[in-house]
């Protein structure tokens, strides 16, 4: 007879053990039935069935006193029910806990409390004879921290890796009429290490489980190349394709914005390998544009790839594009670019982080608003539709994947010193460090947005972090590849960078950037992963760093720390206002207090005064004096790829005193990317300059007309020019 426990495998501890029953990765897409003319986001479709929704639950303080619900007489009946997807911390189990560099547990790598809180998920869905016919594939797109999946309450496999998706194929488990799922999710495994972000810690199924209906012989995966001519006017267009089972032709179809027909044809057969490790495509997809539409982020110019299969229809956005480096300076669509971005966590007071794209759509909405033009997934993948988002509407995107060790400098102390790279330097994490790096470059390789790829945040350097850089740029050299922590040399161990495109820095003085730029030693391009940290008064210095930023091309850019502050919406005070608790007002240890309140937008997405003063200095138009006694003025567009008069109208306003005394008529100005006009304002019979009062001319940039996110008429930066001042 069995016992009434579950008995675990200790997969959780072992990092030899990632993954069992999981498919090879691949990008991410959602399969059609043939005829369907639009991909169905966030939705049930014939060849998907969306599982979330309210799951029987039952929550344990550890694994081992788990009951063995694989037993015949076992009922989930009576038990409670919880939302998937979810994090059970927002439902009231077990205790919010917010640190930032510490680790939740006791330092003991890779062994993890044996107090473990544990979570039993538990739902039925129904197949017909036709679905049986299928191959069932079952996706988690984000499980925090591992997984045990039984189906039918046999063990079908286990997975770690929080915000990377883990593919099962079930085929072999399921049966006509209603299954049962079942899934054992442990509040820390071995991976935790590698996960030590600076958050809210929070368990559980947090984003989209369903389950994919493929043909028994189907396309597995494919990697869309693009290549241009030297003159930009021809597109070269690759796909590789990769099949489960026998491969078959693909019939293909590219439609552009406009929905007419740029391409179409059929796949042919070839044995050539494709850049995947070990792997080999049994199809190509090839084809060349004339004068194609070119991606960027402030046109982000979308086609449309079909592939017709003969039992199922993938849809592909397809952005046309070249990143190259030359001369220490990035060149997008060989254009020097600027990155004006943010670092983004996934968070919500109510949600925690499980969020969806109304969400997603408010904050890229604010940034857009706002002029920023990328953003850095800090510090793991997104939703795999987020990309998708970013393609739509313009936002070159860091891609990192989901790796971070900053606890090892709390628990052994001195700060980065030979101790920061303590995880990345046991060999015992090597396959972990790659493989949460592989999960996050081939799901999202297709997306025109991933400007570059960050390898991980704040987790030391090692011969696994040169292993895994030199696998990165093997598998997609059409990108740009970054990592921070490999300017740390700790320990033994003599770091070799020179697979990284781009030095990138956090927090360095002002005077620092000025001499590295001037340094010619310094060969690569310069950027700031993080920058003007937005807690309390900050973000301090945008000006001074923008000054330093736009007076060389090799300065790419910065990303602010951070985005929105962090927190747990509680209910609301006596007075009806939002009642929101920090780290530590859960009576948590370890930790660290309210370093969470660090956004430039408030956790229900109130705009701090950091984000207005970030909108200006960010602005598409600066201006400057040229001739105040003549009211000339000189206008510079700080636009990469659009042309002043595409965007915005110039609106001006004559001050004395701070109080309006004339506004001139909306002015259309036309300045090409990067350059330089003058305008003329006549303001000769208004202003005395002997009155002794102040005189200043405001200049407003406005949109110009409302585009996908921002409205005709919001303000998108300003200038003030003093004309005259009194005489001391």
């Amino acid at each position: 007879m069995k016992a009434n426990y579950l008995s675990l495998e200790t997969y959780y501890e072992d990092p030899n053990v990632l993954h069992i029953g999981v498919e090879e990765n691949r990008s991410y897409y959602l399969p059609l039935a043939p005829g369907s003319s639009t991909v169905q986001d966030g939705a049930s479709t014939e060849r998907r069935i969306l599982l979330n929704g309210s799951w029987d639950f039952k929550y344990y303080p550890n694994p081992f006193v788990v009951e063995d619900f694989t037993r015949e007489d076992y009922s989930f009946q009576g038990c409670d029910t919880i939302p998937v997807p979810g994090c059970w911390q927002m439902y009231g189990y077990d205790k919010h806990q917010y640190t930032n560099t510490e680790y939740p547990f006791p330092y003991d790598p890779p062994y993890v409390p044996s107090e473990n809180p544990c979570g039993v998920y538990h739902r039925s869905f129904t197949l017909s004879k036709d679905q049986l016919g299928y191959r069932q594939y079952l996706n988690f797109e984000g499980v925090d921290s591992c997984l045990y999946l039984y189906v039918n309450r046999q063990l079908a496999g286990y997975s770690q890796v929080s915000h990377s998706t883990s593919e099962f194929d079930i085929t072999d488990y399921v049966a006509l009429g209603e299954n049962e799922l079942t899934v054992v999710v442990l509040k820390w495994c071995d991976g935790s290490y590698l996960e030590d972000q600076d958050k809210f810690r929070m368990s559980g199924i947090f984003r989209d489980v369903y389950l994919l209906l493929r043909p028994q012989n189907h396309l597995r995966d494919y990697f869309v190349h693009t290549s241009l001519s030297d003159d930009f006017k021809i597109a070269e267009i690759t796909v590789d394709l990769s099949f489960k089972g026998e491969a078959f032709p693909v019939q293909f179809q590219l439609t552009d914005s406009h929905g007419k027909v740029a391409a179409e044809g059929v796949s042919l057969q070839t044995d050539a390998p494709v850049a995947a490790e070990g792997s080999f495509s049994n199809s190509e997809i090839h084809f060349r544009l004339s004068s194609p539409c070119l991606w960027n982020a402030e046109n982000p110019c979308l086609y449309q790839l079909a592939l017709l299969c003969p039992d199922e229809t993938i849809y592909q956005q397809v952005g046309i594009l070249k990143t190259e480096i030359k001369d220490g300076v990035v060149l997008f669509n060989n254009v020097p670019i600027k990155i004006k971005g943010v670092n983004r966590h996934d968070s919500d007071p109510v949600t925690g982080f499980t969020i969806s794209r109304e969400q997603a759509m408010r904050d890229l909405t604010l940034m857009k608003q706002h002029n920023i033009n990328a953003i850095r997934t800090s510090h793991y993948p997104n939703a795999p539709w987020f990309p998708q988002l970013c393609n739509q509407y313009g936002f070159y995107v860091i891609a990192e994947a989901d790796l971070e060790s900053h606890g090892s400098v709390d628990f052994y102390g001195g700060g980065y010193g030979t101790t920061y790279g303590d995880i990345a330097q046991r060999d015992f994490f090597a396959q972990a460090i790659l493989d949460r790096n592989q999960r996050n470059v081939i799901r999202d390789k297709n997306n025109p947005c991933i400007l570059m790829w960050s390898m991980g945040n704040e987790s030391g350097y090692s011969q696994a972090f040169e292993d895994t850089g030199r696998w990165i740029k093997n598998y997609d050299p059409s990108r740009l590849l970054h990592y921070e922590s490999s300017i740390y040399e700790t320990g033994s161990h003599k770091n070799d960078t020179s697979m990284l495109d781009i030095y990138s820095l956090m927090y360095p003085s002002v005077e620092y950037c000025y001499q590295y730029l001037s340094d010619p030693a310094n060969e690569k391009p310069f950027l700031l992963c993080e920058f003007i940290h937005a807690m309390g008064n900050g973000p301090g210095d945008i000006e001074d760093y923008f000054q330093c930023i736009y007076s060389s091309k090799q300065f790419l850019g910065g990303l602010v720390w951070e985005w929105c502050d962090h927190a747990i919406d509680v209910g609301r005070t006596i007075d009806g206002r939002r009642k929101y608790f920090y780290g530590g007002d859960f009576k948590e240890y370890p930790h660290s207090g309210n370093f969470c309140v660090d956004g430039m937008v408030s956790p229900d997405r109130i705009p701090h005064p950091a984000l207005l003063e970030y909108q200006n200095a960010i602005r598409p138009v600066r201006a400057a004096w040229t001739d105040a006694a003549r009211g000339i003025v000189e206008l510079e567009n700080k636009l990469d790829f659009t042309n002043t008069a595409d965007y915005l109208i110039l609106q001006a306003e004559l001050l004395c005193q701070g109080q309006v005394v004339r506004r001139y008529p909306d002015m259309e100005v036309s300045i090409a990317p990067h350059q330089k006009e003058q305008i003329t304002i006549d303001y000769s019979s208004e202003v005395d300059t002997d009155s002794g009062s102040f005189w200043h001319l405001n200049l407003s940039y406005v949109a110009k007309e409302t585009s996908s996110l921002v409205e005709a008429g919001t303000v998108l930066g300003f200038d003030q020019l003093e004309i005259a001042a009194p005489t001391p």
